[in-house]
């Protein structure tokens, strides 16, 4: 907490020290905000050339290269994408709670986003209680690591554990978890984790596993992956229930 201060009272070496500690916690919050801040403007001022410099691709002569155009295309996407998800960390880090807080079916929005992925969805409806907007973005970052880490076929499930906890998981043929210890694959929800001994070319795994943790923890959930039994990838995230009692402790 860095807002902590200690009470500094007389003149003796324990006040001399406290106001030194208050000064030293001032100055560090100061800092933390001030990156904060350029962060998020930074990753605003982004995309207004990212929006012209697509625009300029879009208005290329016909004769261009339509192998290079979509290659120029899927660079500014990747771009657009990792700007989002920088202002989307930036916000989280900035915003104590929840922005919005409603029930949600999560079958039916991981049914959409599936459909988006051509990922096959099954399970029961399950009510959680949450931010729409953020759900929405835990599962699509799931879905688009299983596309670009895994490997079809990519199955979602929506079910119910007991204790009134509701399982979200989404399963690839990948097997970019093998081999990996449990620190390692805990490891990959920190931002731009790569996967030991992955070449550069290969790239991170960005921030899309990272958000998904906090947007789980955000919700009083958690997050985590496992390899399965036949090789492929298993990433999993736990929420509260939609009960009466647990749908008020979120409104508070």
């Amino acid at each position: 907490d860095l807002s902590a201060r200690i009470p500094a009272e007389g003149r003796d070496e324990v006040a001399v020290l406290a106001r030194s500690f208050n000064e030293a916690a001032d100055r560090i919050e100061k800092l933390v905000e001030a990156h904060k801040t350029l962060l998020a403007n930074v990753s605003h001022e982004l995309r207004s050339p990212l929006a012209r410099l697509r625009l300029g691709i879009e208005m290329l002569p016909g004769a261009r290269d339509p192998a290079l155009a979509a290659e120029l295309a899927r660079n500014l996407a990747e771009l657009d994408q990792l700007v989002e998800e920088v202002l989307l960390t930036s916000r989280l880090e900035h915003v104590a709670g929840l922005e919005r807080s409603e029930r949600v079916d999560l079958l039916a929005l991981a049914a959409e986003e599936g459909a988006r992925a051509d990922a096959a969805v099954s399970g029961r409806p399950m009510d959680v209680v949450g931010d729409p907007r953020l759900l929405r973005r835990l599962v699509r970052n799931l879905l688009d690591n299983a596309g670009r880490h895994g490997a079809p076929p990519v199955e979602v499930e929506v079910g119910q554990e007991a204790g009134g906890v509701v399982r979200l998981e989404v399963r690839d043929a990948g097997r970019a978890l093998a081999g990996l210890s449990a620190e390692e694959r805990a490891a990959l929800f920190e931002p731009f984790r790569r996967a030991p001994g992955a070449p550069e070319a290969a790239g991170s795994w960005g921030l899309g596993l990272s958000l998904v943790r906090r947007i789980a923890e955000r919700h009083g959930g958690h997050a985590w992956c496992e390899a399965r039994a036949d090789g492929g990838a298993r990433f999993v995230v736990e929420l509260p229930d939609a009960t009466p009692a647990y749908a008020g402790t979120m409104r508070a």
